[in-house]
């Protein structure tokens, strides 16, 4: 049976608090040695996930803006992805809505319900907000399926919630921010969808793995064989009831290469 890695970034592969990976050599030495697909499922941009993975020395498929497409580099293992979306230097499943559409429906309610997005942030706003560098909150902004934002007042949630059902738009809630999202898209969607890919390449059952912090990680969760709750940054886990969920019992990426070293 093959192993696929998904993994979470923010708070799980890397750490909350200065985004470093380095606690994570051990793990990911593994992974390398053993040729075991790891994509990085993500709220994160492509240009985001580009950058991250050459600092980190693979190229793989990866998801990503919370499930919204499935990226899979052209010539991937000698495969023939053909049957996908070509996209630049990828073959793609998109599964979201537009950036267009999904900012149609921000800029009209987005006074109405206090939202503050990425599309309004400044580079120098959305550095104050997430703690990247310049270049990270450069490509952080440049989005192609979905928003970020900030709710001033949480008591409009629920209100916004049933106002963006109407669009075909979800909100899902990440380490640090609120996302409008496609209906047809969340990380779990996306992992089924990637699954499913993998075994039909493989022509075998696929055993995945999935690691992750947050409350957008649990419909990954539920779509993989052996969910991994990685300690949050407030040194709490997600809520997700499951026999087979394993917990860390380290934050960030001391907590990922802890779990990957012990269940891969």
């Amino acid at each position: 049976m093959k192993t696929v890695i998904y993994t979470d970034l923010d708070g799980t592969f890397l750490n909350h608090d200065d985004y470093s990976f380095e606690d994570s050599k051990k793990a990911l030495e593994k992974i390398k040695q053993r040729s075991i697909p790891l994509l990085f499922t993500t709220s994160k941009t492509r240009l985001e996930v580009e950058v991250l993975q050459k600092k980190v020395g693979i190229k793989e498929p990866f998801i990503i803006e919370n499930g919204a497409a499935i990226f899979f580099p052209k010539n991937y293992q000698g495969f023939d992805l053909s049957f996908l979306d070509s996209f630049d230097n990828y073959f793609i499943k998109q599964l979201g809505l537009t950036y267009q559409q999904i900012l149609n429906f921000y800029n009209r309610y987005k006074d109405e319900f206090k939202m503050f997005g990425f599309s309004d942030m400044s580079i120098d706003e959305i550095i104050k907000f997430t703690g990247l560098d310049e270049e990270g909150a450069i490509f952080a902004k440049k989005r192609d399926f979905t928003e970020p934002f900030i709710l001033k007042d949480e008591s409009k949630l629920e209100n916004l919630r049933n106002l963006a059902a109407t669009y075909r738009i979800k909100i899902t809630k990440g380490g640090r921010f609120y996302h409008l999202i496609g209906q047809g898209q969340d990380k779990g969607i996306a992992v089924k969808k990637a699954n499913e890919i993998f075994k039909s390449l493989y022509n075998e059952e696929i055993n995945s793995i999935g690691l992750g912090d947050g409350e957008n990680d649990t419909p990954m969760f539920e779509n993989v064989k052996n969910p991994v709750i990685i300690k949050n940054y407030e040194n709490s886990y997600v809520n997700f009831n499951s026999k087979e969920a394993k917990k860390s019992t380290f934050k960030g990426s001391k907590g990922w290469n802890e779990m990957v070293l012990k269940y891969v």
